[in-house]
């Protein structure tokens, strides 16, 4: 099944159009947004870099010049124009100006109108600039002296005034004053920029809802929202750094972004989550209801199988202890004795070997010609002979059917036995604290392992072993477009 290439009037070539130029709609207001989220906060580095702009959206956050510091900066450009008329500084206009810059540092500073707009740090920049600049303790006597006809024509009135207007006179001019409305809140206009945004989405939202429902006629009206319920998002007033969802989705939807690793990462962390509080769950579970049996005495009952059916079920009539005994003892006969015989062998030949050297007469005859090699020949042949003989026997008894039979009475009365003593009080109830503490340990020192495993490795290797189909554009359900055809 593969996709032809839409012709150029063909209505799919339409509606692609439509999904791409409703992603780069969606995605200009995210930029719109993220902008005005961070406006406020960041609009001293839109000051400096793009005054204009600033000039132009500061209406919109209902932003005006603070009159105080407004009128700070009109006195000193004129006092720099009087300055460009005047040849002396020591005019009494000038000297007339000076005496108002003074006047209004003064103020500034006690009066603080920084902190409408929440800068009072600025004020302190300003304040320090100026203590270091002069070399003053108090930042009014810097303002003071720095405002002096003396200190301009001693320092150089010149060179003063671009220091001023270099490094002070930025930040006076970063203030603002903004107005607040009736409801309390700051003056803000941007849903009025915003506006436009939201009826569209709103109305692509109810158009794109309508053609779900056609087309899926079982569909209710729940059903179809529910679809693309993240749409939602693109035109609500509020929440509106929730719009990169949708944006994300459009934008990896018309490949104008590929996301794909992204969100295999995002998929594998939230998965990893879940496997990691499912896990601890799960086997906490387990630990905990093993215990709860434990003390209601399940332990006991399971080892005596009481003929009671509401206390234990027995699904075979077999009886497993004995049954699994006897699986082991063929499987060590049969298989594992005649792989591991050498080194019994050995193992016999060297213990015939030791023992006899304890002998302090067999210890005299070893310094005798030839007794030594005699020795390993004999300790060599028993051991063999010991191995054959227990071998042999083993064999014997389990292929005898008298011998199976003792066996298995010997297997039943150890069982009962051994079951008899463990239905004593004092036994029974130290194995059930040994095996609840047993749990608790387990379930303090390895639940928690588990949930420190790297589960990232668990979904790489689920996802190597997933048949990954690579499906064409318009073929993925989660995201319904508006008409793409599957053409053969």
């Amino acid at each position: 099944m593969v996709y032809r290439k839409p012709s150029k009037n063909s209505p799919q070539k339409k509606y692609l159009f439509f999904e791409i130029l409703m992603a780069i709609i969606a995605a200009g207001n995210l930029v719109l947004v993220l902008f005005n989220m961070t406006y406020i906060p960041y609009r001293d580095f839109y000051l400096r870099n793009f005054p204009q702009l600033t000039q132009r959206y500061d209406p919109v956050k209902g932003i005006e010049k603070h009159r105080d510091t407004e009128n700070y900066i009109q006195v000193f450009n004129r006092l720099q124009k009087e300055l460009n008329q005047d040849e002396s500084i020591k005019t009494p206009r000038i000297q007339t100006t000076l005496e108002v810059l003074q006047r209004l540092s003064v103020e500034m500073i006690e009066e603080n109108p920084f902190a409408v707009a929440d800068k009072s740090g600025t004020l302190e920049k300003i304040k320090n600039r100026m203590r270091d600049h002069l070399n003053e303790k108090s930042a009014k006597q810097a303002f003071l002296n720095f405002w002096s006809p003396q200190y301009l024509s001693s320092q150089g009135y010149e060179e003063e005034l671009n220091y001023f207007q270099k490094n002070i006179i930025p930040l006076i001019n970063s203030n603002y004053w903004r107005g607040i409305g009736e409801n309390g809140e700051n003056i803000d206009w941007f849903w009025l920029l915003d506006l436009p945004f939201t009826i569209l989405f709103a109305l692509e939202f109810i158009a794109r809802s309508y053609y779900i429902k056609n087309r899926h006629p079982a569909f209710s009206w729940t059903n179809a929202i529910l679809w693309h319920w993240y749409d939602i998002f693109l035109f609500i007033p509020f929440w509106r750094w929730l719009r990169v969802m949708p944006v994300l989705f459009r934008l990896e939807r018309t490949r104008l972004l590929n996301l794909q690793n992204f969100r295999r990462q995002i998929q594998q962390g939230i998965v990893a989550n879940f496997a990691e509080e499912i896990t601890q769950m799960v086997v906490i579970r387990v630990i905990d209801q093993t215990q709860g049996s434990i003390k209601k005495g399940d332990l006991t009952r399971w080892l005596t199988k009481q003929s009671d059916s509401r206390q234990y079920v027995d699904i075979n009539n077999i009886n497993e202890i004995e049954a699994l005994a006897a699986i082991f003892v063929k499987a060590i006969v049969y298989q594992v004795i005649p792989k591991v015989k050498p080194e019994i062998s050995e193992l016999l030949q060297h213990n015939i070997e030791e023992a006899l050297n304890q002998t302090p007469i067999y210890r005299n005859l070893n310094n005798l010609p030839g007794v030594a090699q005699m020795q390993n020949q004999l300790s060599e042949q028993l051991s063999a002979r010991i191995i054959d003989n227990v071998y042999s026997a083993m064999v014997n008894a389990v292929q005898d059917p008298v011998s199976a039979e003792l066996s298995g009475r010997l297997v039943k009365k150890f069982s009962d036995t051994l079951t008899v003593e463990m239905q004593q009080k004092q036994i029974m109830s130290e194995i059930q604290i040994l095996l609840i503490d047993f749990l608790e340990e387990v379930k303090i020192n390895y639940v928690q392992q588990l949930s420190q495993e790297d589960l990232e490795e668990v979904l790489e290797e689920a996802k190597r072993l997933k048949i990954q189909k690579k499906l064409p554009f318009g073929s993925d359900n989660n995201y319904p477009v508006l008409e793409t055809k599957k053409l053969k």
